[in-house]
């Protein structure tokens, strides 16, 4: 990344990768799927457009961010639910990819205790949950935001850094990263499109990133990226969105 174009450098951003190791732990840690923690006597999310149980993707312990993040995007769990159903399609039926689709359920919620128990759930005989991957350390990267939204944001790239760009493109990595991280700039899949928070209607900040295949059996579209966000205003104020090339 020492050959970015200097055009770019007044944007660069610290992300960090997840780093994984399957197995139990504590329903309240940072995880992909598995069990998620729930409030004592909350049923499971259901789809309200299939009325059947989502399928959980994540869970994030908002307190044990890395040390540079702590208090950025308030405290709490993180979780997200998504309708996985393909009968009825309820990807389509939704436009599950929009923010504040009913296919999918973001949000924070706060255990009463660190180590909070939650009851045993039985998601049903149509679902089986994805294997549990725990989040137990963090690896810092340097991050740079995709060049289009760059431009938007003042950066004056030249036809040379155009050149530069396309080059490091193949020799990786990516520009923004891509894959699973927390922070950082969104790779996105499409154009860069943050939603706006319904309360005060500013722009959502960047939370997480989830890439279709890779912590995750599960390919949003043809295997684009998932986007978590957050009202830096109102941090309760979360949404989810996805995109494919």
């Amino acid at each position: 990344m020492a050959t970015v174009p200097k055009a770019l450098n007044p944007y660069k951003r610290p992300a960090w990768k997840p780093r994984i190791k399957a197995g139990q732990g504590p329903l309240t840690h940072s995880k992909f799927g598995g069990e998620p923690w729930l409030p004592l006597g909350e049923p499971w999310p259901e789809c309200p457009n299939c009325n059947e149980p989502m399928q959980f993707f994540m869970q994030l312990d908002l307190n044990k961010v890395p040390e540079d993040l702590q208090g950025d995007f308030g405290d709490g769990l993180l979780q997200l639910f998504y309708c996985t159903s393909e009968e009825p399609d309820c990807a389509v039926e939704t436009e599950a990819w929009f923010p504040f689709s009913k296919g999918s359920l973001v949000r924070i919620v706060h255990p009463i205790e660190a180590d909070a128990e939650s009851e045993a759930h039985d998601m049903g005989l149509e679902i089986e949950s994805f294997p549990q991957k725990m989040i137990v350390g963090w690896d810092e990267l340097l991050d740079y935001p995709d060049p289009e939204e760059a431009e938007g944001m003042g950066a004056d790239l030249s036809d040379d850094d155009w050149d530069t760009l396309e080059a490091l493109e193949k020799k990786g990595p990516s520009i923004p990263r891509d894959g699973d991280k927390l922070s950082g700039w969104p790779f996105w899949a499409q154009s860069a499109e943050y939603p706006d928070c319904p309360v005060c209607a500013g722009r959502m900040q960047f939370v997480f990133q989830i890439e279709s295949e890779l912590n995750l059996p599960f390919s949003f579209g043809d295997g684009g990226c998932g986007y978590i966000m957050q009202c830096e205003m109102h941090q309760d104020q979360v949404a989810f969105s996805w995109a494919s090339a």
